[in-house]
């Protein structure tokens, strides 16, 4: 790896206050609230229980992106946290208008 290829590496996964190489931070409650709706949903449950359970992890989803663009480690995780708020407001206007 270049000096230049380590500069970019640098650039986009170092934390910013610690100094250290961040891709996944843990614990996270507004994923782990996302991740616990998906799991649930594979069991087989009513249709409104499945649909509650979709809402509230597209919600929890929402919230982490909206915090990761705000307060990302890095550049990564900002970008990240866009293009997963980008991806939800598009589901999200989908789902509303039908």
């Amino acid at each position: 790896m270049s000096s230049s290829d380590r500069g970019v590496v640098d650039w986009l996964f170092r934390d910013r206050e610690s100094g250290r190489l961040v891709v996944g931070q843990w614990p996270n409650a507004a994923i782990g609230v996302w991740a616990l709706c998906a799991a649930v949903r594979l069991a087989d449950l009513p249709a409104d229980a499945e649909d509650t359970l979709r809402w509230v992890g597209a919600g929890a989803l929402l919230v982490w992106a909206v915090d990761e663009v705000a307060r990302g480690a890095n550049p990564f995780r900002r970008i990240l946290g866009g293009v997963v708020l980008a991806v939800q407001l598009v589901a999200l206007t989908r789902a509303l208008t039908g």
